[in-house]
């Protein structure tokens, strides 16, 4: 099940608040979310619910494991089991067939290749768990003794499928004590509204033209199917993530618990140290604290602090070279600008040092979407008119013309300009009783009418993938 479903908007959601807010005791309540993030999370493979209770308990026992020991140095065998357990399992089921292939392919061995279905959402739980014990450890969280209420940290179905990745410290008295307020449950429908227009009105679409343009067996028809296909993708990527992790954090609103953001307008960004820093925030932020500090940070080492770093930002997407390579291009750029690229890209024009970033995000997307490297290469060739490639092709100018408007609004709305205009209208409206009125029945209004048009698409389209769920 994905938020941008039917079931889960008109019955899943609305069941799910019914039985929560009928219930005051707080006991109850984590029971519920408990109950109904398992559910939902038994609607992709039922069987990988017990991997994910496992998964809690054995991080449970390790917070007790370091809480008791806490202060002597037995107490870092709690951080170490959870290391090799959670990185463990997900090696086991990310990454072995991948490192098979490859040892099959460099020595010429013949050895069995596995095939494991991924369990959907393990790569942001198991960082959670991990990052848990490991704050525990270094004193900045303190060890939560009730497994049901760590079950409910670990399962929250707000986030737990495609994140962002939640750490234990950032909802750790909301697990424990919730407050209902109508502030927050008008704030989290209108984001979990707006996300759901991201994901299904925007998203969709351009990634409808994406998916026809790069679907290609040899090369792409045209030199703009090419360019249309890579650029489609590079807005769909953006608004299904970040619309899902909109829709994540406005439901944690609607239940008393406040997120942190994942994204910040990345496309507005001037480098690809700035792009990191508002893309994905909460696996920036962890590698940063988890990976890059430890090792040294910017103090000793930097070069191959980064260099691991963004190997394993790679690595993490996913168990193919593209990813690896997407990670490391970007690592490159990012240890470029440190050294020397960063102090140009302050003294030039900003209008060119975002167009350099834009331009190094589109070619990321490529590295990023094709796993088939030959694929790749044809496509990167076609873009610059290579392999005898037509100008255009009259299905992909077709399809851009039908969809301008929506990505005319892609492009706009990748920019804070809503926001300011947002912003400065409640102030104008805070002003006036009637201004106020208006402006809060126009926003009513818009939200609705997206929710409607939202709802109208889900029925009549086939095409709704959720490109995170692969990750």
């Amino acid at each position: 099940m994905v938020f941008s479903d039917l079931i889960f908007i008109y019955l899943f959601l609305p069941l799910c608040l019914l039985l929560y807010y009928i219930f005051p005791n707080r006991f109850y309540r984590n029971g519920i979310l408990i109950i109904f993030s398992l559910v939902f999370y038994s609607f992709g493979e039922p069987i990988w619910v017990g991997l994910l209770v496992i998964s809690a308990l054995v991080d449970y026992i390790n917070g007790l494991f370091i809480g008791h020991f806490r202060g002597r140095k037995i107490a870092v065998l709690g951080v170490v089991m959870s290391l090799v357990v959670n990185l463990g399992i997900l090696a086991m089921f990310k990454y072995s067939g991948f490192i098979a292939e490859n040892i099959n392919l460099l020595t010429g061995a013949n050895l069995p290749v596995p095939r494991f279905t991924l369990p959907i959402g393990i790569s942001f739980y198991t960082f959670q768990t991990i990052s848990y014990t490991v704050d525990v450890y270094r004193g900045k969280a303190e060890v939560q003794k009730s497994f049901l209420n760590f079950l409910l940290y670990v399962s929250l179905f707000f986030q737990l499928v495609a994140g962002p990745i939640v750490r234990y410290t950032t909802v750790a008295n909301e697990i424990d004590s919730r407050r209902f307020s109508v502030s927050d449950m008008s704030s989290g429908f209108t984001r979990f509204i707006i996300g759901l227009g991201k994901k299904v009105i925007i998203a969709n679409c351009v990634g409808k033209i994406a998916t026809d343009a790069l679907s290609f067996d040899t090369a792409p028809s045209s030199v703009l199917s090419a360019w249309a296909g890579v650029i489609m993708f590079s807005l769909q990527i953006y608004y299904d993530f970040s619309g899902y992790s909109d829709m994540a954090i406005g439901l944690g609103m609607m239940f008393g618990f406040h997120f942190d953001e994942n994204f910040n307008y990345p496309y507005i960004s001037k480098s690809a140290s700035e792009f990191w820093r508002r893309w994905h925030i909460s696996l920036g932020s962890f590698f940063r604290d988890y990976v890059y500090i430890p090792m040294g940070g910017n103090k000793r080492h930097q070069i191959l602090n980064l260099a691991v770093v963004w190997f394993l930002t790679g690595l993490w997407h996913g168990a193919s070279w593209n990813y690896i390579l997407w990670g490391v291009y970007f690592g490159v750029l990012v240890m470029l600008e440190k050294l020397f690229l960063g102090k140009i890209l302050e003294k030039i024009p900003a209008l060119f040092s975002h167009l350099y970033l834009i331009a190094a995000a589109i070619f990321g997307w490529a590295l990023f979407y094709f796993e088939d490297l030959t694929k790749l290469s044809s496509c990167l060739g076609a873009m610059f008119g290579g392999g005898n490639a037509a100008l255009y092709d009259d299905i992909t100018l077709s399809a851009l013309k039908g969809s301008c408007f929506v990505i005319a609004a892609a492009v706009i709305f990748s920019c804070p300009i809503c926001r300011i205009v947002m912003d400065k209208t409640e102030k104008l409206a805070a002003r006036s009783g009637v201004l106020y009125g208006i402006s809060r029945t126009v926003t009513m209004a818009v939200l609705l009418g997206i929710l409607a048009v939202s709802s109208v698409m889900l029925v009549e389209q086939s095409y709704n993938p959720f490109l995170y769920f692969r990750y």
